[in-house]
């Protein structure tokens, strides 16, 4: 059975802890990159992007690499989707050449759905639509566990763009999961309803006094249409600042799946404040994408 890795809520909270486990073995093993077993070695991943990215396709670049493997980085703008190439019909081509698994990241909230049938070979949701980013979720599953030796009764608040960001779409699947209560902060207009008990609307500044983490979230200027937006109003209204550390637990952690904007959602100082966890995240994202290339790829575990 082809084992595609499409969303957070395809798992038990025991599959994801055993993927938070593995990625967490793999990020002591990057401290000794020597050690690291070849897992992937004769394997070849395709990283398939539709849509910029720097984190998410060097930490899977990177994650093969460190495993043995071989990468080829697709790029749509020098290949014959200029031609008028279909999706699927890219993806084909790959699977033809005897990839072993697609790294894919698209604008359509729906293509994976789409085409997951299709394929024999792993599928990876890199980021496909506004909805889910499962890999980014479980490296910030990954890095909450590292921090407190927990996910369950968590609570944690998301302030910014709420609505168009995949990333806290796949943060409330697993919170749901874990039993991690999320806080939605930050524009009325960008955050979306909620039904789920573990998931609320809150005023930002009232909730820092009671969360362990913080994840800031760019305003997402590429999914709107028409936005003007005051950046020394939107960050005195829902900015990440000195002020708003100092209201912060002393145990409690600042984080932001980046591309951040200092200034606007966060400020210059605490990108790297002792408090902030943003850089650790990106380390974290490569350990994450080993254990879920090699749970794709080699079919062990869970």
């Amino acid at each position: 059975m082809v084992k595609h890795f499409l969303s957070l809520a395809s798992f038990t909270q025991h599959e994801l802890m055993d993927l938070v486990e593995k990625a967490q073995s793999f990020s002591h093993l990057l401290q000794t990159p020597e050690k690291i077993p070849p897992l992937l070695q004769h394997k070849i991943i395709a990283n398939v992007f539709y849509e910029p990215s720097t984190r998410t396709r060097c930490s899977f670049e990177v994650a093969a690499k460190r495993l043995g493997g071989e990468v080829i980085n697709f790029n749509p703008e020098n290949s014959s989707v200029k031609k008028g190439e279909t999706v699927y019909d890219t993806l084909k081509t790959l699977e033809s050449l005897g990839v072993e698994s697609l790294v894919f990241r698209h604008s359509d909230d729906h293509i994976l759905e789409d085409l997951k049938s299709a394929f024999h070979l792993p599928l990876i949701n890199a980021g496909a639509g506004k909805h889910e980013h499962p890999t980014q979720g479980l490296l910030d599953l990954l890095t909450l566990y590292q921090e407190f030796g927990k996910l369950q009764g968590l609570k944690v608040a998301v302030c910014g763009d709420i609505k168009h960001s995949r990333v806290a779409g796949s943060l409330m699947v697993a919170a749901k999961i874990f039993g991690i209560k999320i806080y939605l902060c930050g524009p009325d207009s960008l955050r979306p309803l909620s039904t789920d008990s573990m998931i609320e609307a809150a005023d930002f500044d009232s909730t820092l006094p009671e969360v362990d983490a913080v994840m800031m979230l760019r305003i997402q200027i590429e999914r709107h249409e028409g936005l003007e937006l005051d950046a020394k109003t939107y960050h005195h209204q829902f900015g990440m600042n000195q002020r708003r550390q100092k209201m912060m637990q002393p145990h409690a952690i600042i984080m932001h799946p980046g591309p951040f904007n200092r200034g606007l959602e966060i400020s210059d100082d605490m990108v790297e404040h002792p408090q902030s966890r943003i850089f650790k995240q990106m380390h974290n994202g490569v350990a994450a994408r080993m254990a879920i290339l090699d749970w794709a790829i080699n079919r062990k575990g869970l």
